[in-house]
């Protein structure tokens, strides 16, 4: 694995959203909008975070994926040099920047023409899952292979660490194959992730060659065994998650573009902490989708305009966000610092030690150390028949609270030791 992205937390941002962008393109007319968002990565290093995920900032005629020209900023969000100043500040706060970009599909205006589309067998273009407007790239032509070559490389040439590929799971991985090689060969350092939903996780990587996928299974699990009082779901699909560890290091989130706000899905507010709590204990690459750490709420509907919830402008200045975020912000702090302290868990073999349906403890090893998780989400205190000797509180709700296996309704704690 690459080795900055060992130790990533990523600040995952729609620029289009966050800066407060129009809906759709229109006369062509820059707007320095980037600019805004470079006066919020002091936030983003408070927070904790080591990276920017950055949503789509290409010319497009919407909503980012209907890429128009992948070599040039969207006239709403700035021009090159507002890039390169947001490249600059977040270099000099020791953040890595990642881009979005979407290989599979493109608009009907894609730059290069219509000669690069996929066609069905009646010779109509095939469009990405029944969405008109979004056309699919044919990746059997050389052309279109090249293309994406120049692109990736392009955009890391400007500063950049690495790519998120939006809607891989659409593209086969061979295409991949013959991308990824020779982007390396300028740029060993980059780190690629591909956007995956479900399958075989494994296998895709190591046909691809990709770095990382995105792990929906785990998200999935997290709220719903929190919502259904049911860990032993989220017991089955750790399982899985720790062995893809033998092949690659997924990229683990409880929050993105696409999905509803947690805050929203969880029918009990007192089990974000847990969710959290899971993200920043368990081995992958995690990433919060700006807001969450405000615990901002927010519905996806399958509707035009449905994901304008999820993908809110936030306000000029820190300062005037709602004072009820805050806790939440210094939550994350929290238990940021405490992941940050204990990097090895990105790695870290990680297995159920204790399972009811509202209980649930998890142990986390590596030779560097030990944590364990502890989860209660019924509504009595729960003691887990565990030995705790030599542990000690890494974090925990609220201060004065010493190692023990004995935890609160509705509560958590997380042990470690070191070795």
């Amino acid at each position: 694995m690459i080795q900055w992205a060992e130790h990533a937390i990523l600040w995952h941002v729609y620029p289009l959203g966050f800066t407060g962008a129009p809906r759709a393109a229109a006369d062509g007319a820059v707007q320095h909008r980037l600019r805004r968002l470079a006066d919020w990565l002091d936030y983003a290093v408070e927070l904790g975070c080591s990276g920017l995920l950055l949503g789509p900032v290409f010319a497009s005629e919407t909503h980012g994926y209907d890429t128009i020209d992948h070599f040039r900023v969207d006239p709403r969000l700035g021009d090159e040099q507002d890039f390169d100043r947001l490249v600059a500040a977040a270099r000099e706060r020791g953040l890595r920047l990642v881009l979005d970009g979407v290989f599979n599909h493109v608009s009907r205006r894609f730059a290069q023409g219509g000669d690069w589309f996929r066609r069905r067998g009646d010779g109509t273009y095939d469009v990405f899952e029944g969405h008109r407007h979004l056309v699919a790239l044919d990746h059997e032509r050389p052309e279109v292979a090249a293309y994406v070559t120049r692109v990736l490389s392009h955009w890391l040439d400007r500063g950049v660490s690495g790519w998120r590929l939006d809607a891989a799971y659409a593209v086969p991985p061979e295409f991949w194959a013959k991308v990824v090689p020779p982007v390396r060969e300028r740029h060993p350092d980059a780190w690629f992730l591909g956007e995956v939903l479900h399958g075989d996780y494994a296998a895709y990587v190591e046909r691809s060659g990709l770095d990382s996928v995105t792990q929906y299974e785990l998200w999935k699990a997290t709220w719903s065994s929190l919502n259904d009082g049911n860990f032993f779901e989220l017991a089955w699909a750790l399982k899985r998650h720790v062995a893809m560890l033998d092949t690659f290091v997924p990229q683990t989130f409880i929050g993105n573009h696409d999905v509803t706000r947690l805050a929203t899905r969880l029918t009990d507010e007192r089990h974000f902490a847990h969710a959290l709590v899971l993200l920043m204990t368990l081995p992958g690459v995690p990433s919060i989708y700006y807001g969450d750490e405000q615990a901002f709420r927010g519905l996806k509907e399958e509707r035009e305009g449905g994901d304008d919830a999820i993908r809110p402008a936030f306000p000029r200045d820190p300062s005037e966000l709602a004072p009820f975020g805050w806790p939440t912000y210094r939550l994350h702090q929290r238990l940021v610092g405490m992941r940050r302290r204990h990097p090895w868990l990105v790695r870290a073999h990680t297995s159920v030690e204790h399972l009811t349906n509202r209980a649930l403890a998890l142990r986390s090893t590596a030779p560097e150390g030990e944590v364990l998780t502890l989860l209660n989400i019924g509504d009595e205190p729960y003691r887990f028949p565990l030995d705790v000797t030599g542990f000690s509180v890494i974090a925990t709700p609220s201060a004065g609270e010493g190692p023990g296996s004995l935890v609160p309704g509705h509560g958590w704690l997380v042990l470690g030791r070191s070795r």
